[in-house]
């Protein structure tokens, strides 16, 4: 926001520079254009007249022209001569009609803005504004100015007030006053009234033919955004995809879609940006994997996942490898589970997660890992589901063919309240019975051929 507000001030200051700037020298060169006109000797000019610059002031204001902006190649403007010029000019100001108040006080303008001196710039801008018989031209340029200078000063409500009079008294409607307006609004957290003004500008550009920046249509979607009118917001940001293709877009459509709760064109959004390659931070690979697992595409979240991890976007952490390690196991990938959940046990060492790397090695039939990395998970403690580890250590014991240890893990796991832990002991004892049996009918047959 204050980056936003020094461009928009410089911005408004330059602006108003040049604007005062035109209007001095405008009021000048029409007077000079007058009186250059005949080559024949010149009547008087009428003693009061408003709208006429009486020979010794156009001597004085041709003299601060000529030293605020010399013709001369190379020549630099002598400003502290124009001010003392224009300061002798001013001690006669109640002797000056109406055109020669305005014509001086908008060179003063000149140099207060050439200055940076705000404050006095100001003062006279509204003191051109009290002039009594000021043209109508005149005082729609000192009203344009001055709004556009409060604005830069953030002075938002005097440069409504003032802009407002100038739209009042102007014929035609100006693509910079709505603008000014709409961002003077703005930062009042006026967005119901800043809108309908922003979008004016926008209007009277494309009408005109001119092209519209990127930032005006972001200040549009902001203040959407800022009133939840998410389906307006929608609208300005699909505009700005297409006029723009860039990746701040992408990423803002997926959060409107966010907020709307469709979360299908959410996802779809997401994945666009992936493959667009826009996704530049580990948040968004984050979203995006976990939201294709959360909707049972946990392989395509693990490729988003590992895709972050080799780039160095995602940091290969502890929370991210059970993140991966998690995927993998909802995708029954049980072979590609085991080196992202040995990572994660490096890191972690904790229960959870030899737990995870029991379960994989047990899915994959790696009996004598499974029974060491389960026996490690149950050491580690912390287990919310220590029953359930229990019964996969009797599964894995089982196949082992160590029937005593399975079965001591079952009753575990039977105190522990899981509820087919008493099969499990069934099937423990008859597989116990068959193994017993054909070891017996083994020995049997080999003392058969013994003897024979």
């Amino acid at each position: 926001m204050l980056k936003m507000k020094f461009k928009y001030k410089s911005l408004l200051l330059a602006m108003t520079f040049a604007a005062s700037t035109l209007v001095g020298q405008a009021a000048f060169i029409a007077t000079a254009s007058a009186q250059e006109e005949d080559d024949g000797p010149r009547q008087p000019p009428p003693t009061r007249s408003s709208q006429v610059l009486s020979d010794r002031v156009f001597r004085v204001i041709s003299e601060v022209n000529e030293l605020m902006n010399p013709t001369e190649e190379g020549d630099q403007p002598d400003l502290p001569r124009a001010k003392r010029e224009l300061d002798e000019l001013n001690e006669r100001y109640d002797s000056l009609n109406d055109f020669e108040k305005s014509t001086l006080l908008n060179f003063y303008t000149n140099y207060y803005m050439s200055t940076d001196d705000i404050d006095n710039a100001l003062l006279t801008f509204e003191r051109i504004l009290t002039i009594e018989e000021l043209r109508e031209d005149a005082r729609l340029r000192a009203l344009r100015s001055l709004g556009q200078l409060y604005a830069s000063e953030e002075r938002f409500e005097e440069a409504i007030d003032i802009l407002n009079q100038w739209r009042e008294l102007s014929a035609e409607e100006d693509a910079t006053i709505y603008l000014i307006l709409a961002q003077s609004h703005y930062y009042l957290e006026n967005y119901e009234e800043a809108i309908p003004l922003l979008i004016s500008h926008m209007d009277l550009v494309s009408a005109s033919g001119g092209e519209l920046r990127k930032n005006i249509y972001g200040l549009l979607n902001v203040m959407y955004i800022e009133l939840e009118d998410y389906r307006n917001a929608l609208e300005v940001t699909r505009t700005m995809i297409a006029l723009f293709d860039e990746a701040p877009e992408y990423r803002n459509l997926a959060a409107i879609y966010g907020f709307l709760e469709d979360d299908a064109k959410r996802l779809q959004t997401l994945e666009l940006t992936y493959v667009r390659g826009y996704m530049d931070s580990e948040a968004q690979y984050l979203t995006l994997a976990q939201s294709l697992a959360g909707i049972d595409a946990p392989y395509r979240g693990i490729e988003v996942m590992e895709d972050g991890i080799e780039k160095d976007i995602v940091e290969e952490s502890e929370s991210n490898l059970r993140r991966l390690t998690q995927m993998y196991i909802m995708a029954s990938e049980f072979e590609g589970a085991v080196e992202p959940a040995e990572r994660l046990t490096e890191l972690a060492n904790d229960g959870e997660s030899w737990d995870y790397l029991g379960y994989i090695h047990l899915m994959n039939r790696d009996y004598e890992s499974a029974v060491e990395a389960m026996q490690t998970a149950l050491q580690r403690g912390g287990l919310e589901n220590q029953g359930d580890v229990q019964l996969s250590l009797a599964r894995a014991l089982v196949e082992l063919d160590r029937f005593d240890d399975a079965a001591a893990a079952a009753r575990a796991a039977q105190n522990l309240g899981v509820d087919n832990a008493r099969q499990f002991l069934t099937y423990i004892e008859n597989s116990k019975a068959r193994y017993e049996t054909l070891q017996q009918r083994k020995e049997e047959s080999i003392e058969y051929y013994r003897e024979a």
